[in-house]
């Protein structure tokens, strides 16, 4: 199966809905899903990284320890170089974890497609 088979329930538009299957980055439809992409992976970082400083601030070392209100989880998160809160990778499936890193991306490739997938960790 190819990520843009229409015949099945779970991929082309049976899957995505009105996404496009594939986008080169500078279309508009790339640069809406490029910035979908980003917002939600910086969202997500932030979101974890209070929660970081929160636990941080309220937690005993020990506490922490234990896993207290999720801290580690947290952590962990703020941390990652993949899964559930990065949203953007290369064509090698490295997680594009700030945005240096996606302009030097963006700055040294010449052609450069965008493919809405869903990626279980």
């Amino acid at each position: 199966m190819t990520f843009d088979e229409e015949d099945t329930s779970v991929a082309g538009k049976a899957r995505w809905g009105e996404l496009p299957t594939a986008a080169p980055v500078d279309s508009d439809d790339g640069q809406d899903l490029l910035e979908r992409g980003w917002e939600a992976t910086k969202e997500e970082f932030e979101r974890n990284l209070d929660r970081v400083k929160e636990a941080i601030d309220e937690l005993s070392d020990e506490e922490i320890m234990r896993d207290e209100d999720l801290a580690r989880h947290a952590f962990h998160q703020v941390g990652a170089y993949d899964g559930p809160t990065i949203f953007l990778y290369t064509e090698h499936g490295t997680g594009i974890r700030h945005r240096g890193q996606l302009d030097r991306l963006l700055e040294e490739s010449e052609e450069l497609w965008i493919v809405p997938a869903d990626v279980h960790f």
